[in-house]
C-alpha cells in the first residue's frame, strides 16, 4: 500500500516521493554530504516514498539504508530513475542531489530537481522538501 503525506489537494492526500543520491548528499555518503540519516527518517515520518538513486550498485544502496534501519521503497542506479516513476504512482516526485549529473537524471526522468544544499536548508528548518 502507498503511504499518503498530510497535505491535501480537493479533500485527498497527495502522494509524494522523494529519492535520494548518496555520495555527497547523505551524510554516509563518500564524500559525506549534509543530509543526516534523521533528516532521513523525519521525511519519511512525514509519509514521503523515499528511496535512492546513486552509481552505488543496487546491493550496496540497499545494504545502506538495512544498515541504517530505514525501510525504502525502491533504489535504483542513477540512469535508471524513470522506472521509480513507472513503477511506483504519486503525485509528486523528487531527487535531491549534488552534482550537475543528478540533475540532468532527475529532469530526464520527470523529477523535480532539489539541491543537496537548498534540501539540507530547508530540512534544518523544518519544512518539507518541496
Amino acid at each position: 500500500m502507498i503511504l499518503a503525506t498530510q497535505h491535501t489537494r480537493m479533500d485527498r492526500y497527495l502522494t509524494r516521493l522523494i529519492s535520494f543520491d548518496i555520495d555527497g548528499t547523505l551524510e554516509i555518503g563518500d564524500p559525506p554530504g549534509g543530509i543526516t540519516m534523521e533528516m532521513v527518517r523525519r521525511v519519511k515520518g512525514l509519509g514521503y516514498l523515499i528511496g535512492s538513486c546513486s552509481d552505488r550498485t543496487v546491493s550496496e544502496q540497499r545494504r545502506i539504508w538495512r544498515d541504517n534501519g530505514i525501510k525504502v521503497e525502491f533504489t535504483v542506479l542513477k540512469h535508471r530513475l524513470e522506472e521509480v516513476k513507472e513503477q511506483i504512482p504519486a503525485d509528486e516526485y523528487y531527487h535531491v542531489g549534488d552534482t550537475e549529473a543528478d540533475r540532468r537524471a532527475s529532469l530526464q526522468a520527470g523529477f523535480n530537481f532539489l539541491p543537496m544544499d537548498d534540501a539540507v536548508i530547508r530540512f534544518l528548518n523544518g519544512l518539507t522538501p518541496q
